[in-house]
């Protein structure tokens, strides 16, 4: 009798069986042992705390990030625009290749969103 099996990462095997397959983290043995809804449940809640753990993680990353443009903005509404603007002629006339290719960039943009209203 032939042999017909498919063997995934995390199982094992042993006895004799024909046409079995294994899926992750699963085992088996002799005759085909626990219910392939006792397997998919256990997988199901892997994956399920999988999932949970890294939207745990996505919430606190957003959450950081929220916070740091708070207080950009907060600094943004205390800061004194002429104070700003000597800041920018300072940094343009120690850094003039960046300033040139920051304020094209900034031109590109602008053309490209007026141009995308008509």
């Amino acid at each position: 009798m032939s042999q017909n099996t498919t063997d995934f990462p995390g199982s094992s095997q042993s006895g004799s069986q024909t046409g079995s397959t294994s899926f992750p983290g699963t085992t088996q043995s002799g005759s085909q042992s626990g219910s392939a809804t006792g397997t998919a449940s256990a997988l199901a809640q892997e994956y399920g705390g999988k999932i949970s753990e890294a939207a745990t993680q996505a919430k606190d990353f957003v959450s950081d990030k929220i916070s740091v443009v708070g207080d950009k903005i907060k600094d943004l509404q205390n800061a004194d625009f002429a104070e700003m603007a000597e800041n920018a002629k300072d940094y343009t006339r120690k850094n003039p290749g960046q300033a040139l290719l920051i304020s094209a960039a900034a031109g590109l943009l602008v053309g490209l969103i007026l141009r995308g209203r008509r």
